[in-house]
């Protein structure tokens, strides 16, 4: 039976908006949250769209965060006035919290992620997505290793020539890897740089300089290319959303370089900040149907599309996006669709 969860949180005081978002079927009415747990998993216990949890966090005003909640802490379900609610109970290390509109400060290191942060984070901290071609033509590249080396590892010397940066002597090392291209427009969308290592520019003479090496994910070798360390913010806490706009895109890779596509793979899709997409952003992602032949008539059909997984965008670019395979009913893979959930 289809019921409507109104808040996640009960709190002191405020009113309560109505909120379209329907408890799971079979949802616990206690849940405690262990280690390892993630924000996604526990809304996907109670709600049958776990996306939608900040909607509902936020029909309150009083709540700033919906997501910082930790190992230890109980959620109830409760009904008040016959209306269904969430009772947070902190851990016995933390002692029982009575939830008002004053500030708390808590380390939020401790609290659980919304989504699991070790399948993302080397895209977080190092992967990119280079627009331009030209800039790999035009980026320092590496000339020489230690002791006339042809290939480098971490803790080694290497020599880099180029035009370097005058405010930061941070460099991460790329090697160029695929040229992505809309598989129905044909348009240009951008160049896969691959994380190779990254170091600092120690000492420059004339167009040389030397690096050292601080880290490295594979070998690296003469030609690589240095691009200057981003520097944005790491948000590490994601708020799920529905995008803004219809979206019809497609996989067009997996950066790993599987072939089959399930729970937790990163995928590239073609669609971006452009076309509206911001991090945090839900997709329902839809099988390709085969196209098959009629054996009474001869003719090619089409079998129809099948929603099969859902992903969340965590980084976006002008024409392209990282997404996070979040659930998946079926093998997956690229030219695989995503539209609106």
């Amino acid at each position: 039976m289809r019921k409507s969860l109104l808040a996640l949180l009960l709190l002191a005081a405020g009113g309560l908006a109505q909120a379209d978002v329907q408890l799971k079927d079979g949802h616990p009415d206690r849940y405690t949250v262990v280690k390892g747990d993630t924000l996604w998993d526990i809304s996907g216990r109670f709600l049958r769209e776990p996306w939608k949890w900040p909607e509902i966090w936020h029909a309150n005003p009083q709540v700033e965060n919906p997501h910082l909640i930790y190992p230890g802490d109980t959620l109830s379900l409760v009904y008040v006035d016959g209306q269904p609610r969430l009772v947070l109970n902190r851990g016995a290390s933390r002692g029982t919290i009575k939830l008002s509109p004053k500030v708390r400060s808590t380390p939020m290191a401790e609290a659980i992620p919304t989504i699991p942060l070790e399948a993302i984070n080397s895209f977080l901290l190092y992967n990119r997505i280079v627009d331009d071609p030209k800039d790999f033509e035009r980026a320092p590249y590496i000339v020489a290793g230690d002791a006339e080396r042809v290939v480098s590892g971490a803790g080694d010397r290497i020599y880099a020539r180029g035009k370097f940066s005058t405010t930061t002597p941070n460099y991460g090392i790329f090697r160029q890897g695929k040229s992505y291209f809309d598989p129905e427009t044909k348009e240009f969308l951008g160049i896969n740089a691959d994380d190779i290592g990254g170091g600092e520019i120690v000492a420059e003479e004339g167009d040389i300089g030397t690096m050292e090496l601080r880290r490295s994910t594979q070998e690296v070798r003469n030609g690589d290319r240095l691009f200057v360390n981003e520097e944005r913010a790491i948000n590490s806490t994601f708020m799920p959303s529905e995008p803004a706009g219809e979206v019809k895109g497609l996989i067009i890779d997996v950066p790993r370089g599987v072939n089959q596509i399930g729970q937790f793979d990163v995928v590239t899709i073609n669609k971006g900040a452009r076309d509206g997409l911001v991090v945090g952003n839900v997709l329902a992602v839809y099988k390709t149907g085969e196209t098959v032949r009629d054996r009474i008539t001869g003719e090619s059909v089409k079998i129809p599309d099948e929603r099969a997984g859902l992903m969340m965008v965590f980084r976006t670019y002008n024409k392209l996006s990282y997404g996070l395979i979040l659930h998946a009913s079926r093998n997956l893979a690229v030219l695989d669709k995503v539209r609106n959930p």
